[in-house]
């Protein structure tokens, strides 16, 4: 017969019980024997992502600290060697807005204004504010990890590691400087990366709009166009059809005017009782003129003018396409293949310009309804509607995300795409739906990543530019900082962080003085370098 197990008094509270049992664990170094135990005995390798400990944890934690846990100790009682280091998130805009409430202030300007220097010392002092809260909640979980040899991302150990993998991708042509358009946080000043898109994502009931646009040397012909953002129509520069589909001339029994939409959408628009004059093919309709809607900007080149895309559907809005380069990307590769101008009347705040003038100064999602108001006024609007649809906001501030063309520095992803594909197929992914599904899909469709971020507490992208040769450099170490540089730099004391980092210039191969380009990176590729950078690679182990 076999033995039984212990009694256990049911009347004693289990938190009771669970407090006598972490008092036994720690008493014997639990955490650290659980590895020792396991000297010389093949590896299991668990990577510990690093939370931001100026928040304090949650629920949700908990539950991720129990599947890891059980994962870590199936593994060790298999016969494994588990080493569990934990680590702290230290940078990005967490961590910048919370200080930014603390300190009363509301945009850019005010960070720069009270100091670069000191507003990242108190991000620095920020960091680590719960973290006593998170080491009683990760010890009162029973969940075994080292806590006391932590990494830390604002380390300049862990910073150079970043460096180096930085500098590997840069001497390889995977990093690059480029115009795109990005989804951009008018409140926080930087674009996101698509996967920080994903995380905010809200249904909204809006205003979309019906706009006629005149075709030139007509009476009463007009192209009619859908939006769901008139704040972008002042920029305006061109029209887009898809050629293979069938457009008509249309009109409404209590209207003289002819409009020119797609076949499939009349009934839609113009309701049942519309009659069709004319069909026609839309590859008719390219080059035609119309005239320019809101005429605040002049635009030069090939513009006001009806072009073929195949981007263009018949599911809503008329099969007819606004086109404004400077907001979309679609627009914006289809002004590059015609040439056509970028007009970009807004301002990094995400305000009109000057130029527009009713509405100059104010956010543009928030002009919508005057806009409407405006081309209602002047004859121009031709109905207006209320749908609901999903829109994205910024995770970290709940500002509506604008989609504008923007210089950042982007990793070429879709360069090794392939490669990312092929070995998350040998993933033996548990449950698989999630690795072969929404991850793989990702990957599917995985974009360049937008490396760079405008602003203030984090890793610096370690890329200078020659002021005289515009030629562009990267590094990889402290080492290599300090004898490159024109300053006298201590490899062991030197602030790696900003402004410090700011004011050091390189020697460039020409003879001219590099300066550091002056965007800090997207803090998930610090916490995405942690397999290496932990350790100090390849400096260290």
């Amino acid at each position: 017969m076999g033995g039984k197990f212990r009694e256990v008094n049911v009347k004693s509270p289990a938190s009771k019980r669970e407090e006598q049992i972490l008092s036994e664990w720690s008493a014997q170094d639990m955490v650290k024997l659980s590895v020792t135990a396991r000297e010389g005995a093949p590896p299991f390798i668990f990577y510990e992502g690093p939370p931001t400990a100026n928040g304090r944890p949650g629920i949700h934690h908990v539950l991720a600290r129990t599947i890891k846990d059980t994962v870590c100790r199936y593994k060790t009682m298999e016969g494994y060697q588990v080493n569990r280091k934990a680590g702290w998130d230290t940078h990005g805009l967490p961590v910048e807005i919370e200080v930014e409430k603390q300190l009363g202030l509301s945009s850019k300007l005010g960070i720069e204004e009270y100091g670069i220097e000191a507003f990242n010392h108190q991000c620095r002092q920020s960091v680590f504010t719960y973290e006593k809260e998170w080491r009683r909640m990760t010890e009162r979980i029973g969940y075994w990890i080292d806590l006391d040899d932590p990494y830390i991302t604002l380390n300049n150990d862990y910073i150079e590691t970043v460096w180096w993998i930085l500098k590997k991708y840069f001497d390889a042509g995977l990093i690059y400087e480029g115009h795109k358009i990005m989804p951009y946080c008018s409140r926080c000043g930087t674009p996101l990366a698509s996967h920080e898109v994903s995380l905010g994502y809200k249904d909204e009931t809006i205003n979309s709009i019906y706009v006629r646009m005149k075709v030139v040397g007509t009476a009463n012909e007009y192209f009619l166009v859908w939006t769901t953002t008139p704040w972008t129509l002042p920029s305006n520069v061109a029209l887009a059809i898809n050629p293979a589909f069938t457009y008509v001339k249309a009109r409404r029994p209590e209207d003289d005017c002819i409009y020119i939409l797609v076949r499939e959408r009349v009934a839609a628009v113009l309701g049942k009782e519309a009659e069709i004059v004319e069909e026609v093919k839309g590859e008719q309709l390219l080059n035609l003129a119309y005239e320019q809607l809101l005429p605040f900007l002049e635009a030069s080149g090939p513009s006001f003018r009806v072009y073929g895309a195949d981007f263009v559907s018949t599911e809503d809005g008329t099969g007819i396409v606004h086109i404004a380069p400077a907001f979309g990307e679609d627009d914006y590769q289809l002004g590059r293949k015609h040439n056509l101008p970028v007009l970009q009347p807004v301002d990094k705040a995400g305000n009109f310009t000057a130029e527009i003038s009713p509405w100059a100064g104010r956010f543009v999602r928030d002009t919508d309804d005057e806009i409407t108001a405006h081309l209602k006024a002047e004859g121009k609007l031709f109905k207006k509607e209320r749908i609901t649809h999903s829109y994205p906001y910024c995770w970290r501030c709940d500002t509506a995300l604008l989609y504008y063309a923007r210089k950042s520095w982007y990793i070429e992803v879709t360069k090794y795409k392939d490669r990312l594909i092929a070995n998350n197929n040998k993933i033996n992914w548990y449950p698989e739906h999630v690795g072969k599904g929404r991850f793989g899909n990702w990957l599917e469709n995985v974009i360049d990543w937008s490396l760079s971020r405008d602003r203030y507490w984090g890793t610096p992208l370690n890329i200078w530019r020659c002021e005289n040769c515009n030629r562009l450099d990267a590094v990889g170490s402290r080492a290599e900082l300090a004898e490159r540089a024109f300053e006298p730099v201590d490899p062991a004391t030197i602030d790696l962080h900003r402004p410090y980092i700011d004011d050091l210039h390189l020697k460039c191969e020409c003879g001219g003085r590099m300066t550091r380009t002056p965007e800090v990176i997207d803090c998930w590729f610090d916490s995405g370098s942690m397999p290496y950078a932990q350790w100090h690679y390849p400096f260290e182990h």
